[in-house]
C-alpha cells in the first residue's frame, strides 16, 4: 500500500531541478540532486523541513555542486550515489555507494536503486513509492547525451529498466527540457498525435511558469521517442540493425536539432 508522499520540485541554475521528497507526517526531507544551495535551503526553511539525506543521480557538477555547502549548513548527512562514483571520489561529500538493486530507508521512505548507465557510467535512478527520479538518463520525452555510455547501454537503461516500471509511476527528471524534447519528438515521429497534444500542454505550462514534471511512464511510452525505438513509426525514419542503432541515430539527430 502506498503512503501519501510529497515531492517538491525546486528550480535551480538555468534549467535544473532538485527534488525534496517528504513522507506523510514527517518534517524531514530527502533531497534528490543538489545543483544549487540557495533555492534548496530557502525551500527547506519555507516548508519547515530539515534535510535528512542527499541522493545523487550522477556525478555532474550541475547535480552535485551544492553537496558540500548543504552538508556544511545542515550538518553530517548521508550522501548517496553510485558505488563506482564513490570509488572514484566523483561526488562531493558522498558517504554511501549503491548499485543496481540496492535498497535503503531514510526519513520514513524506502528507496530502490536502478543502475541506468548511458549518460554517465554510474547513473542511478531512485524509485520510491510511485515515483522515479531519473536524473539525466531520461527526461520528459527525451534522454541524456551519451557522454560516457553507449547506445547499447542507454537502450537497456531506458527500455528494459525504467520503461518497465508500473505505468502510473511518476517520472521526475533532472532538467526542464520538455518543450525542446517534444519539438524533436514531433519531428522524429510526425504521425504521433500524443506528442502534439503533450507539446501543447507543455507550452501552456511553461507560459504560466509551471514545471512540466512529473510525467508518467504511461505518457513516456506514448511520447518519448527514445522509449519507442521498436515502433515502426520511429524505425521508418531512423533505420538501424537493432534498437540500439535506432537509439544512437535518434540521439545523434537530437544533438544537432534546433
Amino acid at each position: 500500500m502506498l503512503h501519501a508522499m510529497r515531492v517538491l520540485p525546486i528550480a535551480c541554475l538555468s534549467d535544473n531541478y532538485a527534488y525534496l521528497v517528504i513522507a506523510e507526517g514527517r518534517q524531514e526531507a530527502v533531497l534528490v540532486d543538489a545543483p544549487e544551495a540557495e533555492p534548496i535551503l530557502a525551500t527547506l526553511e519555507r516548508e519547515g523541513l530539515t534535510l535528512a539525506a542527499i541522493l545523487a543521480t550522477h556525478h555532474h557538477g550541475d547535480h552535485v555542486g551544492a553537496n558540500d555547502a548543504l552538508v556544511a549548513k545542515c550538518g553530517s548527512l548521508p550522501v548517496v550515489g553510485s558505488q563506482s562514483d564513490f570509488d572514484q571520489r566523483r561526488i562531493p561529500a558522498q558517504t554511501q555507494g549503491v548499485s543496481d538493486g540496492s535498497t535503503f530507508d531514510v526519513a520514513g521512505l524506502s528507496f530502490h536503486c536502478i543502475h541506468v548507465p548511458g549518460h554517465t557510467l554510474g547513473a542511478i535512478a531512485y524509485v520510491v513509492e510511485d515515483a522515479v527520479f531519473t536524473g539525466d538518463t531520461m527526461f520528459v520525452a527525451g534522454c541524456g547525451r551519451l557522454f560516457e555510455g553507449t547506445p547499447e547501454m542507454m537502450v537497456v537503461s531506458l527500455c528494459d529498466k525504467i520503461a518497465r516500471l508500473p505505468q502510473n509511476t511518476r517520472v521526475y527528471c533532472g532538467h526542464e527540457y520538455t518543450v525542446s524534447n517534444l519539438r524533436f519528438a514531433a519531428a522524429a515521429e510526425p504521425e504521433n498525435e500524443n506528442v502534439k497534444h503533450k507539446l501543447d500542454v507543455a507550452r501552456e505550462k511553461r507560459s504560466r511558469g509551471e514545471p512540466t514534471v512529473p510525467s508518467t511512464i504511461e505518457d513516456e511510452l506514448a511520447t518519448n521517442p527514445f522509449l519507442r525505438v521498436d515502433q515502426p513509426t520511429i524505425k521508418a525514419h531512423f533505420q538501424g540493425e537493432n534498437r540500439a542503432d535506432v537509439l544512437g541515430k535518434l540521439r545523434a539527430a537530437k544533438d544537432v536539432f534546433r
